[in-house]
């Protein structure tokens, strides 16, 4: 008889769209507060739900995302957008990670959109392209600028020469435009003027020579939460242009911390979101130990008094951060049980990791632990874990294994 898996993750449809329509009402605010010839500039959301929706399973939030009004995915992989291909067959999907050998055929069978800044990978959606016979401009393309990232896009050196092969291949279409900051949530650093000013003349550039993409975009959760908009930094007009702001960490309930002029009002839209995610297990089993009693690997933890110690069936094979581990001479991380913090004693090890429950009143085996969650008025979250292991939400998050069923609920 099946029985439901002890440690899961379940999946909140309500937090997940009631922070989706949040972040639309953020895009609606900054539209109402311009001029009527502006309000198209910002025009768009493209909810990001690459490396399997931060964690929290394409399948189901892809599809709740689409009902509820998306018309824009991103994905991080040719591989991921076929999935997500099957999961929403008439969405717009763009794949944001650079196009790689081999991947041509397959992307423009799906109808996905490309990201691209070399012309060899014109070269090879050129050459699928004419094995298909496709019409002019069949195939859309997004180009990436490297404005000061130094990760993936073209850099304003080389964009002439990029734009010169673009010219010559008359079946792909220069269908948007775009740039990453690498320091969102600072929001006055000169690192971002300059990339917006690096992005600001790849633009002009581009428009020079003819070409007039449909989209621009540059912003994430950042740039929607503390309400800075591209157009904000004077983009240079491009006929039929529109803009798409890329959120992603923010729809599944968490926001960086923001420093700089804007942060008041950016923490205060933070505040607004709702965790979408909460891991649980259960108890396995407890038992009581004398004082001085080694607990895990490498006895790091020593039980300085008398304790009631609960075994819980998960470990860092399914995502719980081995930082998390507690010593005799650091603390570490707590689950919820009963709704009372419960600190990690000894090393989290790959499948199994021991808790206090000392101060748990009736703590027994089968009792509901929560990991990542709410429980009775308490609440850990990814920014708790992050914090412990000195690292960040993404991570936490992105990490819990595949192993741990994702299960929806409302």
């Amino acid at each position: 008889m099946p029985t439901s898996p002890v440690t899961r993750v379940e999946i909140s449809r309500s937090r997940l769209l009631a922070n989706f329509k949040y972040l639309r009402s953020l895009l609606s605010s900054n539209a109402t507060q311009k001029r009527p010839e502006e309000t198209a500039a910002v025009s768009d959301l493209l909810a990001v739900v690459k490396a399997d929706a931060y964690g929290h399973g394409l399948s189901p939030c892809a599809p709740w995302l689409v009902q509820a009004g998306a018309k824009w995915l991103g994905i991080t992989s040719v591989e991921e957008g076929l999935a997500l291909r099957r999961l929403c067959p008439k969405v717009r999907i763009l794949v944001m990670r650079g196009l790689l050998a081999g991947e041509a055929d397959a992307l423009i069978d799906a109808q996905l959109l490309p990201t691209v800044w070399d012309p060899q990978q014109l070269g090879w959606l050129a050459d699928a392209a004419q094995k298909r016979e496709l019409a002019l401009g069949s195939v859309p393309i997004h180009l990436e600028i490297d404005t000061g990232m130094t990760r993936q896009g073209v850099g304003l050196a080389d964009l002439p020469k990029f734009l010169r092969a673009l010219q010559n291949l008359p079946a792909l279409r220069l269908a948007g435009v775009y740039t990453h900051f690498a320091s969102a949530d600072m929001l006055d650093t000169e690192q971002n003027w300059l990339q917006r000013a690096a992005f600001r003349q790849a633009l002009e550039q581009i428009l020079a020579v003819g070409f007039h993409p449909q989209w621009i975009h540059a912003g994430n959760s950042s740039t929607l939460l503390a309400q800075q908009y591209e157009d904000r930094i004077g983009f240079p007009q491009m006929e039929g242009a529109r803009r798409l702001i890329r959120p992603g960490i923010a729809l599944y309930g968490y926001a960086p911390q923001f420093s700089g002029a804007d942060r008041e009002a950016a923490e205060e839209a933070r505040a607004a979101l709702r965790p979408v995610l909460t891991w649980k297990t259960a108890i396995a089993s407890t038992r009581s130990v004398a004082p001085g009693t080694a607990v895990g690997y490498n006895a790091t933890f020593v039980a300085p008094t008398a304790m009631r110690l609960a075994l819980l069936p998960v470990g860092y094979a399914d995502g719980l951060n081995r930082k998390l581990s507690g010593s005799n001479q650091s603390p570490g991380g707590h689950v919820l049980i009963h709704g009372v913090p419960a600190p990690i004693v000894g090393r989290v090890s790959m499948d199994l990791t021991v808790v206090d429950v000392t101060h748990v009143p009736n703590a027994a085996a089968g009792d509901e632990v929560v990991i990542l969650g709410e429980q009775n008025g308490q609440r850990i979250t990814a920014d708790d874990h992050a914090r412990w292991a000195g690292t960040i939400p993404y991570e936490i998050l992105c990490a819990i294994a595949a192993r741990v069923p994702r299960i929806a609920s409302e």
